[in-house]
């Protein structure tokens, strides 16, 4: 497996309660650009709309030997899941205004471009603060230890 891009801020900004993975439906040069490792996950997230699962705001750079066959950097990207699993994704992010967020993109073994997606909820200010301090004393903790 190879890790193309990873959304780092999500774990920051987010309680992440489920993960799936979902296929991507690209174009031959996204496919190519992301290989290059030319992807950012900095402000994506997902939307269901008609029963179909996309990628908003998701930005893979153009593919440098792309000429006229060249995407569109930021545009919607359908993501591939089970009909059932897209519905009941559906269900949570209506019921307990929970969102869907991309974690990470990656290659599989047989090449395929795949997308881990989470459920997430997110946090306010005070739980930021909480994981600052406890990544603080954690810190803290190791250095006394290798000292």
């Amino acid at each position: 497996m190879k890790i193309v891009v990873t959304n780092k801020k999500a774990r920051f900004q987010y309680h992440l309660l489920d993960s799936y993975e979902a296929g991507m439906e690209l174009m031959g040069t996204e496919v190519k650009s992301l290989r290059l490792g030319g992807a950012s996950l900095v402000d994506a997230y997902c939307k269901i709309e008609n029963g179909e699962l996309f990628l908003i705001d998701c930005n893979i750079s153009q593919y440098s030997h792309g000429n006229f066959w060249n995407h569109d950097p930021r545009r919607k990207r359908r993501l591939l899941m089970h009909r059932k699993e897209i519905l009941r994704l559906d269900q949570k992010t209506k019921e307990k205004g929970l969102t869907i967020i991309p974690t990470k993109i990656y290659f599989n073994d047989r090449g395929r471009a795949k997308i881990e997606i989470s459920l997430a909820k997110g946090k306010r200010l005070f739980d930021k603060r909480e994981d600052i301090a406890r990544r603080d004393v954690e810190r803290k903790l190791r250095q006394r230890v290798d000292i």
